[in-house]
């Protein structure tokens, strides 16, 4: 009965693959899976006739396989494993007495013997011996040393910080995520212990929307913690303690229609003219999701009045279109000369009536406007008059600016026009600033430089992340003050900030075209030296956790289409890789100034992008919420778009990990030092495996003059501390929440040093929501 049951079963698993395979082969890919089948079903069909043979027909496809297998992608044993771990389970099943036994055949004297195991036998320890040395290797893995000594003794770090304090989200002007403390060093770090944790009791609600994520730096000002929560609480804690000193409810409600309902981070402010203990003297500014500003004071949560309109500026005047839910502001305000300088979000691919981008600057003190930016009519830069409207739909910035105040330049992430993936009818403006890096006069707003990273973006490649200041030594001894921009195409651009010139070399490389006849594609698009794109994907590079549904996930390749990167959308599907999750998104790197070098979490996540004509767009279903992923309707314009990460029929990607690595550059020489797989499948599958994938991850790092970077972002839900020189992992702490935020160091009056992280989840990686703000330190 066994071998009955046996032979079906390898019968129908032949017939898949050879069916499959054959579709795949048509579409110009890989000949294996229809020879493969074919052996398969031979193997069933001698099964049925208690044929011997079988074995040795299996035997051949185990070597063929392997052989196949090691050909494509070497000894990684990620994509060694999905390739060969059904063969081999069979493999092992044929050599049971239930099977091979009836293959044998019987003595003259009435006695059964098997068929033979050892061709079969020798083939599948091969096999095993493969696997198992590939498990002790990492192909993939780059290693190598950062330069530990120190280039600077005593760099710029932007604005005047103590050490033992956070005072904005980068933790100064600059950006740079370094904090001078070094208590915490590379061989303590492993004793670092939880001493406090707090709830803020803002949970994610039933009826939100998917991305509804936790993302904030609290900052630390005195002994105070100044945080924000997804909804738009303000609160302040007891740095030393954890406990809550005040918190405020701005009651910014709920909208469907917002993409994104999350807080990055309050904005501290303190009067130097106000006397000490003064109402406002201290302020925290808060921004909410239904496009408002408000200022707190800081010693007790109480709106300051004398700010704005009753403490309350309107993000939404000027704009001559103003649905609800469109437009808000996700991070926090830079703070410089006594002016608030904010942007906002608007909504990806909702609507070509949607709000401005505009970048303004107010008083401080007051909320009067005293500039704005507007990238679409970039020259007008005194305040509107009543009456006037500020573009519609101009490229926007929602990331957190970077100030140089003796300079007097903030630098601008700046992102795109909606629709992001259609190109057609955009001004000479737009084509100028969307997805670029402008450095913006601080008194005047005028622009004094722009640089772009995507020409003619048709991706929603915007630039995300916080610019990173610091001053770099060249070889010759001489310093150049230098802005690190990340992408998330996967550059690093490293300019003088001075002039935007490349510090990096830049050059022009060829592009994909093939735009849909309305729209064209650049034909050259600008790479930086430094970089971390990947190389274009191949259809071995797909992958799932059986041979099946990498198969389909070749034959998906091969029907999208897809030139490397930069490949336009188009109405048959694209796939877009890097995708527009990022190499690098809102988290951004983290810099060491005095020894010149970078850590960060460069992802890996193909997208795919399709084109849907109007006319077969349905209408809004109720209930809908608003969402990057999915269908976006991008009213008023000829097309919407289906977008999503490129996905197995298991819903795992379909291009093999690594997922997501840290890495380790020298700004100096523009060398990426090493690059090791991060985090690992334990919150991705049924089971807790730890196994180290090397994972997606959303957030930032953070770096200690200890010689230590601690990162969470990753989607299994760990805080984690590495060796900044070499980027091992030394030590790790379980979160009760997914760690999407951007962790950040201060000391107490003590003089002990505490790093604090916030787990809250975050929705569009599908992480555990949560409420938690979380203290750690070494034990006294």
């Amino acid at each position: 009965m066994a071998i009955r049951i046996t032979a079906v079963v390898f019968i129908l698993i032949g017939l898949a693959l050879a069916v499959g395979g054959g579709q795949l082969l048509l579409l110009g890919g890989s000949a294996y899976y229809i020879i493969c089948g074919l052996g398969f079903v031979l193997t069933g069909i001698l099964l049925f006739l208690r044929s011997a043979m079988a074995l040795r027909v299996y035997a051949v496809i185990v070597l063929a396989s392997l052989a196949w297998a090691i050909w494509e992608v070497g000894l990684d044993w990620w994509q060694l494993g999905p390739r060969g771990g059904l063969i081999i389970v069979l493999g092992l099943w044929l050599l049971t007495p239930w099977v091979r036994t009836p293959l044998g055949f019987s003595s003259p004297t009435g006695m059964r013997y098997g068929a033979s195991a050892l061709p079969l036998g020798i083939s599948l320890m091969i096999a095993i011996v493969v696997a198992v040395v590939s498990m002790l290797l990492d192909p993939l893995d780059q290693s190598g040393e950062l330069p530990e000594q120190s280039v600077a003794a005593a760099p710029p770090m932007g604005g005047n910080v103590p050490p033992g304090e956070w005072h904005q989200y980068g933790r100064t002007p600059y950006g740079q995520r370094y904090s001078p403390l070094d208590q915490i060093k590379v061989d303590n770090v492993a004793n670092l212990t939880e001493v406090w944790r707090y709830q803020t009791g803002d949970v994610k609600r039933p009826d939100d929307v998917g991305e509804t994520t936790y993302q904030v730096t609290p900052l630390k000002v005195g002994n105070s913690l100044y945080l924000c929560t997804p909804h738009n609480l303000a609160i302040a804690l007891d740095a030393t303690t954890g406990k809550e000193k005040w918190k405020y409810d701005p009651n910014s409600g709920m909208n469907p229609d917002r993409q994104h309902q999350t807080c990055r981070g309050v904005s501290y402010y303190k009067d130097a003219a106000a006397a000490a203990g003064s109402p406002c003297a201290e302020r925290v500014y808060l921004p909410t999701s239904d496009a408002r500003l408000i200022a707190l004071d800081a010693a007790n949560g109480q709106v300051c009045t004398s700010f704005a309109d009753n403490g309350t500026l309107q993000l939404t005047s000027g704009m001559r279109y103003n649905p609800a839910g469109y437009y808000y502001s996700t991070s926090p305000p830079a703070i410089a000369g006594n002016k608030i300088i904010i942007g906002g979000a608007v909504n990806d691919n909702y609507s070509t009536q949607s709000q401005s981008g505009v970048i303004r600057a107010f008083d401080v003190n007051t909320g009067q406007l005293i500039w704005n930016w507007d990238s679409g009519n970039p020259s007008q830069t005194q305040p509107l008059q009543p009456g006037q409207t500020y573009t519609t739909n101009s490229p926007n910035s929602w990331s957190v600016f970077s100030v140089d105040e003796e300079l007097g330049l903030v630098y601008i992430p700046l992102g795109n026009q909606v629709p992001d993936q259609l190109g057609m009818g955009r001004s000479e403006n737009v084509e100028k600033y969307s997805s670029s890096i402008v450095a913006l006069d601080l008194n005047t707003g005028a622009d004094r430089w722009v640089r772009q990273t995507v020409h003619h973006d048709l991706w929603d490649m915007d630039v995300p992340a916080q610019p990173v200041l610091l001053n770099i030594t060249k070889p010759d001894n001489t310093v150049v003050p230098a802005l690190v921009g990340p992408t998330k195409q996967g550059d690093i651009y490293v300019l003088d900030r001075r002039s935007g010139e490349p510090i990096i070399p830049i050059t022009e490389e060829p592009a994909p075209g093939g735009a849909i006849p309305e729209d064209r594609t650049a034909p050259t698009q600008p790479t930086s030296a430094l970089s971390f794109k990947p190389r274009p994907l191949e259809e071995r590079d797909m992958w799932g956790i059986t041979m099946f549904d990498q198969m389909v996930c070749r034959i998906w390749y091969h029907q999208y289409n897809y030139l490397g990167r930069y490949t336009p959308p188009s109405l048959k599907g694209s796939i877009i890789y890097p995708g527009n999750f990022g190499t690098f998104n809102w988290g951004s790197v983290a810099v060491d100034p005095e020894r010149q070098v970078m850590f960060g979490m460069p992802t890996y996540l193909a997208f795919t992008s399709r084109l849907v004509p109007r006319a077969d767009i349905p209408p809004k279903g109720q209930g809908e919420k608003g969402s990057e992923q999915g269908l976006n309707r991008n009213e008023g314009a000829p097309y919407g778009v289906f977008m999503g990460p490129f996905l197995g029929p298991l819903q795992i990607p379909c291009q093999a990990p690594p997922w997501g690595y840290v890495s380790g550059v020298d700004l100096r020489t523009g060398q990426i030092a090493y690059k090791h797989r991060n985090g690992t499948v334990y919150d991705m599958t049924p089971l807790p495996l730890p196994f180290k994938v090397g994972v997606p991850g959303i957030g930032g790092p953070m770096i200690t003059k200890g010689g230590v970077a601690f990162l969470g972002a990753a989607v299994d839900n760990y805080l984690r501390a590495y060796n900044l020189t070499n980027g091992r992992e030394l030590w790790k702490a379980r979160l009760p929440a997914g760690g999407q935020a951007t962790p950040m160091t201060y000391a107490v009056d003590d003089g002990r040093q505490f790093v604090v992280m916030v787990a809250g989840g975050h929705g569009s990686v599908g992480t555990k929501p949560g409420d938690y703000v979380i203290a750690y330190a070494l034990p006294r």
